[in-house]
């Protein structure tokens, strides 16, 4: 299950923003979102979203250094609804091969949705290890591990957490051509061979 030290921490400043640094925030996440969902996230310069904010560019780079930390503070609402959604299921839900299942297909899902936003700085293997994403890792084995399958339980672990990653369904998506339902079909039938 979920341990609560996996929970995504709150992001703690040592002091409060001002009222203008917030307002300046919320204008460049707003912009920001409305920029990527009507060019792409890829197409979108940050200097774009300076000039479509109306702000200058050391106004954007003192909240944001780049645009992978932009994606990601996008991406935390949406990370956090469905860490909490999946909190509720496991936490309702008894049968722990089932409960993988429904997670394994969500967090595809959800990769699926953002995977323009979550590719963006995702080129080196430590993308795997981003604390967003390890707590889907941790809850596979821990679900894994209530099975009790054969085999290796890390290894097995591994090879799940890894068709999760958002270069893996992109190359699915978009290189293999496969509609996110086989993917969810594959995940669900490469659960049930290995938990046999």
């Amino acid at each position: 299950m979920i341990e609560p030290n996996l929970i995504l921490d709150e992001q703690v400043s040592p002091q409060p923003m001002r009222a203008d640094a917030l307002k300046n925030r919320a204008l460049i996440l707003a912009t920001a979102s409305r920029l990527f969902a009507e060019q792409g996230v890829n197409a979108v310069t940050m200097c774009e979203i300076a000039e479509a904010a109306e702000i200058g560019k050391g106004t954007l780079y003192r909240h944001f250094d780049n645009k992978t930390e932009l994606c990601q503070a996008l991406l935390d609402h949406d990370q956090r609804n469905l860490q909490e959604r999946a909190l509720d299921y496991l936490r309702t839900h008894g049968d722990p091969r089932d409960n993988l299942g429904w997670f394994l297909v969500e967090v595809a899902l959800f990769v699926d949705r953002k995977r323009e936003m979550l590719g963006v700085g995702s080129h080196h293997v430590s993308a795997l290890e981003h604390p967003a994403h390890w707590w889907w890792r941790q809850t596979i084995r821990g679900l894994l591990g209530q099975i009790n399958p054969p085999g290796d339980l890390d290894y097995l672990t591994d090879m799940l957490y890894i068709m999760l990653d958002v270069r893996t369904i992109h190359f699915q998506r978009l290189v293999q051509g496969y509609p996110i339902s086989r993917i969810t079909d594959g995940l669900l039938h490469t659960l049930h061979r290995i938990t046999l």
